[in-house]
């Protein structure tokens, strides 16, 4: 049986939540992966620096959220196809995840999140003993 994580769905590729900043708000490409131990989430954020990415977990809620800033602060852009503003993710995730133990790395773009299980809904290997 898979452990539930859910995704709040959104319309676009710009995320459809409200929030209080002005500005475009981008939804992140994630895969998410289940092994026997943990839930491996791997969020694109190209543009994001390690230090202006937030994460937060509460009340069975995981939080992404970061801001890219402009690549070039003078001139003027002739095209520009690069989205600079918030990217943010929000997903609904089951009690079968231990949340005080969930750990976050960053390298090359891509966000990785580990969100092991708690003990309970581990696969256990029961041993069988000869009479």
């Amino acid at each position: 049986m898979a452990t539930e994580i859910i995704d709040k769905p959104a319309a676009t590729d710009v995320a459809t939540t409200e929030h209080t900043r002005t500005g475009p708000m981008y939804r992140p490409d994630v895969d998410i992966i289940e092994r026997p131990d943990e839930l491996t989430v791997l969020a694109d954020l190209p543009g994001v620096t390690a230090d202006e990415i937030d994460i937060n977990f509460e009340n069975g809620v995981l939080t992404i959220h970061g801001k890219v800033e402009p690549r070039l602060s003078d001139g003027t852009y002739l095209r520009q196809e690069y989205g600079v503003g918030d990217v943010h993710r929000t997903f609904n995730v089951s009690k079968a995840i231990d949340g005080s133990a969930i750990s976050a790395e960053y390298a090359d773009g891509v966000l990785t999140l580990h969100l092991p299980k708690v003990e309970a809904v581990r696969p256990h290997k029961i041993a069988v003993k000869a009479s």
